[in-house]
């Protein structure tokens, strides 16, 4: 079975349907303008990570706060994108691996 993770890329491994039905196809960033706890806390960060379940625009792990993994950790929403330019990996944190 193939699902699409928005027009990025496809997952064929069944031990992750039940993560990707968690995607939601029509997400958009709650921060398009940065890591949503960053700028409230006046911060920098490296990369950005979307959350495809509800939108939240965290930093990466390379960042001082990791509030991507934060999210993850705190809400169990298994799924992110790179939301940098010219990046269209996709993650499955609760996997470990890049869908595709």
């Amino acid at each position: 079975m193939f699902y699409k993770v928005g027009r990025l890329s496809y997952c064929r491994m069944t031990q992750k349907d039940a993560h990707l039905k968690q995607v939601n196809q029509n997400i958009s960033a709650k921060t398009p303008n940065g890591c949503e706890e960053c700028l409230q806390m006046g911060s920098d960060w490296v990369h950005l990570r979307l959350c495809l379940t509800c939108g939240h625009v965290g930093c990466c792990d390379s960042s001082p706060n990791k509030h991507a993994t934060k999210h993850f950790k705190t809400t169990e929403h298994p799924i992110i994108k790179s939301f940098e330019p010219g990046e269209n990996w996709v993650w499955c944190y609760v996997d470990k691996t890049y869908v595709a």
